[in-house]
Parts: structure tokens; C-alpha cells; sequence
């Protein structure tokens, strides 16, 4: 049974694979999920903890009916997925004598969905999970990590904008821009599918876990997804949902706790489909009632207060940008594919029509897109991807008397890459025995996000252009020392050489050479998993 999981800031949707209608279709499961009319079935990504020693957990839609997402408690997580693999500004949570993490609160959660799904559907070979676009090495390791617990046979990640682009069904040869905006992320991805073609030797898509079984067929037909172009910010449905509720705090002086957020979450999907949206709110300590109203133009307001389009603006332009490199220009966008709740939102939809004609947008499956084209990626699709971050060394900058990183590989570089990257290094004192080497994956130029707690809110903040986030790959004991030198080291010339490649599995590795000695120290070394 082949199952696709788009685990989501806000709701997760499953997938799978029906061998008789030779289609995808989504999965309800009961008591998780929560049946809408107008939507496909969609689990709300919610957890409360029970016990963290005993790892207790109820997740989706029950913790609503149970009226456990209302209160603030902490016991009661949503939005966790934005605190994975990221450095949170503040405490984490302390229950039941545990600190709590989001790696935690993740791991639990899509737990107890897969161990649903697999009691539902007996049992699962294939299992393909999408990851946003934007994603630290540090999510992706983690998302690994869960995966080597899980009873599948086979995992395998993809990019969720390429998944999108899949699930559309768009026809071969076409140049898609799919516009991916859901609860915590924002990602733009250009995508080509090309004619298909005989399967290569290489394993379809990234695997992370690979069972005895093989699902591959080598004389099966497959269809090549290309990514041209990459951008994507920190930014989503719930910074709406927490500006809407300080709005309301600031003109009825509206208490802020989980259920004036939920009732902000309400008021922007209605406005949706609606100019005007409007709830009441009853708070059961002062016995007071609130009627709480906004129409779009307030909406609108709201987001242009928050530089919301700016935003938006500052992520399509780097897309654009990187695509004119490859000559392409806009109009060569044959179709633009929006996914994720947020952009029903008019206000989105009406910034997009700025850049493309009306007639190229399609909007018709916002929730379902992303998991139902990660489908394929078992059926014989294979990803020709390039990186999104660039990677490079951290280095003493006497200028401005602190440290800097100097990139050595570039975002960009399409991988496995052809010709390894070369650098050479010298001793930097008489008598130096080794030398040491920090690497790090670098967030975009353009400045980034962190996360924090506003009290018990999950937020991100804009951190301006010149404070770009990194996160080290080998900065902890033992893996920080490349080459032990003997003889020992002196400075006035070139000592080490260092190669390094990035793999077809996505691997960065480092090959050391001692100048000195024509001895080769490192081969092939393992660093990091890049994204």
C-alpha cells in the first residue's frame, strides 16, 4: 500500500494510491480527521499531552471535540511544526517533570497518525512524506530520524511545491509555478515535467529508508520533475490568525488565549468566501460578551501593517530572478498552481493576479494537491533537484572584529555535483597540531525568520538583511578538526587542501589533503545532509 503524508502547520492530509480506479484519493481516519463539506478530509495538526513520561498523547480533531484546544494549557500544542529543527527564542515547556520539545511534540503526533493509518489500511510498504521548500538540513534530519521508527518498508521525501505540481496533473513539457501557502510557510517553486523516459539505475526520489522490498520496476516508465527555481519565507495563515487576534485586543480589548485565536482562524477562512465575517466570543471569567467583525478591507489593512505583501513581493522576485538566469521569463509560465489554505484568501489570490494573467491560475485543490502528487513519486517519477541554501565555512572577520561565514557552495548547485569545490588552508600559529573547520548551511541573503514565544504564542519575527540565519553542520567536539598535522603546522604556507562534493543523496562530503606530506587524511567524509 502506497500512502503520501503532507504533514502541515495547521492540517495534515494522507493519501493513497487506489490499484483499482489507478488514482489517488483521500484518507479519512475516524476520530482524527474532520469532515467538511466544502473541503476534503483534513487532520488537524493539534496535540495535547497527557502524560510526556508515558508519551500520552491525543492529536487532531479529537483534541477539539474534547475542548482541549480552548484553555491555556500547555499541555495543548498547534503550529509545533514551525519549532522543528529551529533555535526557539525563550522556554519550552515543563510536564511531568520533562521539557518538552517540538522534535517531541512532531514525532508524537505523526506517531499516532501513521499507527492509525497502518491499523486502517493493514499495514504500509511505501510511505512518501513532502517537506517544505524552505526547510533547514536540521527539519529533514529530524523528519529521517522518525522515519527509521516507523513499520513502513519504504520512505522516501519530496518538496512539497513539486509535489503540488504533480498533483495538478499538468501535461508533459509545461513550465509550472506553484505557490504553495499554508499555515507556517510560504514556498514558490518553479518546476518543469519533461517527457518521460526509460527509468535510470539511480532510486527514484530522495530515500530515507529502504526496505528488502523494492518498488521500483527498472522497465517502468517514468516521468522527470525538474526544479528550475526556489523561494520561500517563514510566513503563514497562523502570523494572520495571531495578527487578526492582537487587532481585536487592541480594539475591543479582547483577552488573547487559544480560543480567541481559533475564533480569529474562523473569521479568515470565512472571509474566503465571504466580504464580511463576524463570531461571538464569551469570556467566562468577567461574564462578558464580545461580537467581534472584520471585513476584508480591515483584512487587508491588517496585512499591509505587517508588511505582509512586501513579503510576498521580496519571495516572487528572488523566484523571477533565478529563473531569467535559466531564460525564463514570466510569460513563459504556462500555469501558476496555488496549494494551502491561505491563499483562498482574495487579498493573496489579487496580489498573485499582479504578476500573472487570471487565466493561468488554478486554485481547484488548495488541501489535496501536495499529498495526492507525492503519490507519484512511487509510481514512477523521479526529481532532478537542485540546492536551496548555499553552504559554506566560518572564518574570523578582523574588520568588523567577529565571526563570518564565507559561502563555498552556493545555492543553486544542482547535485550530485559534477566537480568537487576546492579550498586551500594554512596553519595560523608556530606549532599548530591540527586544524579545525566550522560549516554551516546559510539562510537566504535577504535576511530570515526566527522563532519565539510571544507568553504562550508560537511567532516569528523579521530579522533584516545582514543577520542571516546559520545553522552549523560539525560545531560540537570531535567533528570540528579536519586535519591533524605531522609534522606540526607553520604559517607563511599552504599546509591542506580540502575537495568538497555534495552527493546524489544529497551528502556533503569533504576529501583532505596534506600539501606537506601528499598524504590524504580525509576521503569522502561524511558531513551533513544537505537541503
Amino acid at each position: 500500500m502506497a500512502i503520501a503524508i503532507d504533514f502541515g502547520t495547521s492540517n495534515t492530509v494522507i493519501a493513497r494510491w487506489n490499484s483499482v480506479t489507478q488514482k489517488p484519493e483521500t484518507l479519512s481516519l475516524p476520530g482524527l480527521s474532520v469532515q467538511q463539506s466544502l473541503n476534503p478530509p483534513l487532520i488537524p495538526s493539534l496535540v495535547y499531552v497527557e502524560d510526556a513520561a508515558l508519551q500520552q498523547v491525543i492529536v487532531g480533531q479529537q483534541v477539539r471535540d474534547h475542548g482541549l484546544d480552548l484553555k491555556n494549557d500547555p499541555r495543548f500544542f498547534r503550529s509545533f511544526k514551525r519549532g522543528i529543527g529551529t533555535s526557539i527564542q525563550g522556554f519550552l515547556p515543563e510536564l511531568d517533570q520533562q521539557i518538552v520539545t517540538f522534535e517531541q511534540v512532531g514525532q508524537w503526533f505523526l506517531t499516532q497518525v501513521i499507527s492509525q493509518l497502518t491499523s486502517q489500511q493493514g499495514g504500509l510498504d511505501s510511505l512518501v512524506l513532502t517537506v517544505p521548500v524552505d526547510s533547514f538540513e536540521a527539519y529533514r534530519h529530524w523528519l529521517g530520524t522518525v522515519c527509521q521508527t516507523l513499520p513502513v518498508e519504504q520512505v522516501r521525501m519530496l518538496d512539497e511545491p513539486t509535489a503540488a505540481a504533480l498533483g495538478y496533473g499538468m501535461a508533459d513539457q509545461e513550465v509550472l509555478l506553484v505557490i504553495d501557502f499554508g499555515g507556517g510557510t510560504l514556498d514558490l517553486s518553479l518546476v518543469q515535467l519533461n517527457k518521460s523516459q526509460q527509468a535510470a539505475q539511480k532510486p527514484l526520489g530522495f530515500i530515507v529508508k529502504w526496505g528488502n522490498k523494492s518498488l521500483v520496476d527498472s522497465k517502468q516508465k517514468v516521468k522527470t520533475a525538474r526544479v528550475l527555481a526556489k523561494a520561500g519565507q517563514n510566513l503563514g495563515g497562523s502570523d494572520i490568525d495571531n495578527w487578526l487576534v492582537d487587532y481585536f485586543a487592541k480594539t475591543q480589548n479582547l483577552v488573547v488565549s487559544p480560543l480567541t485565536l481559533r475564533l480569529a482562524e474562523r473569521l479568515k477562512i470565512q472571509l474566503s468566501t465571504q466580504t464580511q465575517a463576524s463570531e461571538v466570543y464569551f469570556n467566562d471569567e468577567t461574564f462578558e460578551s464580545y461580537e467581534l467583525e472584520i471585513n476584508r478591507d480591515t483584512l487587508e489593512d491588517i496585512l499591509k501593517e505587517h508588511s505582509f505583501f512586501e513579503l510576498l513581493d521580496e519571495s516572487m522576485t528572488t523566484l523571477l530572478q533565478q529563473a531569467r538566469r535559466q531564460g525564463i521569463e514570466p510569460s513563459d509560465i504556462d500555469a501558476v498552481l496555488l496549494v494551502g489554505g491561505t491563499v483562498q484568501l482574495p487579498a493573496v489570490q489579487t496580489w498573485i493576479q499582479q504578476y500573472f494573467e487570471p487565466k493561468k491560475i488554478r486554485c481547484e485543490r488548495p488541501f489535496e494537491a501536495i499529498a495526492q502528487g507525492a503519490l507519484q513519486l512511487a509510481q514512477g517519477v523521479e526529481l532532478k533537484d537542485f540546492l536551496y541554501h548555499s553552504y559554506g565555512i566560518r572564518y574570523w572577520d578582523r574588520r568588523h572584529n567577529r565571526h563570518n561565514w564565507h559561502s563555498i557552495i552556493r545555492a543553486g548547485q544542482p547535485y550530485p555535483m559534477i566537480q568537487p569545490v576546492e579550498l586551500v588552508l594554512g596553519a595560523s600559529v608556530e606549532s599548530q597540531p591540527s586544524i579545525e573547520l566550522i560549516m554551516g548551511e546559510l539562510g537566504a541573503d535577504t535576511g530570515s525568520t526566527e522563532v519565539y514565544f510571544d507568553g504562550d504564542r508560537l511567532m516569528t519575527r523579521r530579522l533584516e538583511s545582514g543577520q542571516t540565519s546559520v545553522k552549523p553542520l560539525n560545531d560540537k567536539d570531535g567533528a570540528r578538526t579536519i586535519a591533524q598535522l605531522t609534522p606540526l603546522g607553520y604559517p607563511g604556507r599552504d599546509r591542506i587542501k580540502i575537495f568538497f562534493q555534495v552527493d546524489e543523496q544529497r551528502f556533503l562530503r569533504i576529501t583532505v589533503e596534506d600539501l606537506l606530506t601528499n598524504e590524504t587524511l580525509l576521503e569522502n567524509q561524511l558531513v551533513a545532509q544537505l537541503s
